[in-house]
């Protein structure tokens, strides 16, 4: 039923966003070099690394200077960049991912290798489920580069802080699976979005 859902709800939001998607295409690539996509590896279920695709919202090579995103204001961030991330419009192509089934609408976030070798034994049960587009932590850090920007050491305060509490969510997440939850996360990731200024 999950993934019944999964492909029919990425059917819907693709065909719906389409037009949208194709007038920031054109603004992605109208500002600066680069294509329209960022893709970076992940890992999802069991370990297995996928291209998680985004909308491109960084100059060229940006992620050379570090994957913390450190702030709205990144100097690395295109001005569409700003509003795509402010929107969260830049995560939208990952319902590709969710059509190729490497992703679920809802599961815990898909990490970077590096971040994924600091988990324990425990911790890597949540790699028995596919990751998804959003989850619990995503609500709870829906301003995360604002609060690394804060920070003295971001990598640092992501890895002791940040990360270790988004586990502890997932793991809850993983106590309760039920397509209930997953719609009321949907629901209020979606007011999250509409509310955010």
């Amino acid at each position: 039923m999950k993934r019944l859902f999964d492909i029919l709800f990425a059917l819907f939001v693709l065909v719906c966003f389409l037009p949208i998607g194709m007038m920031l295409s054109l603004w992605i690539v109208f500002e600066s070099r680069g294509g329209v996509f960022f893709s970076q590896n992940r890992v999802g279920q069991n370990g297995v690394s996928f291209r998680l695709l985004k909308f491109r919202s960084m100059y060229v090579n940006a992620e050379s200077m570090g994957r913390i995103t450190v702030g709205s204001r990144d100097a690395r961030i295109t001005k569409s960049g700003y509003y795509l991330r402010k929107y969260k419009l830049d995560e939208f192509p990952q319902f590709i991912n969710v059509l190729k089934g490497e992703m679920s609408i809802v599961g815990p976030r898909p990490e970077v290798q590096e971040y994924v070798d600091l988990y324990t034994e425990s911790q890597r049960k949540i790699l028995q489920v596919k990751p998804g587009i959003t989850d619990l932590a995503s609500l709870a850090y829906f301003h995360e580069n604002e609060l690394l920007a804060n920070s003295e050491n971001p990598q640092q305060t992501y890895i002791k802080e940040v990360l270790p509490a988004k586990i502890k969510l997932n793991e809850e997440y993983l106590k309760n699976p039920s397509f209930f939850n997953d719609l009321s996360i949907i629901l209020k990731t979606v007011a999250k979005i509409f509310r955010k200024k």
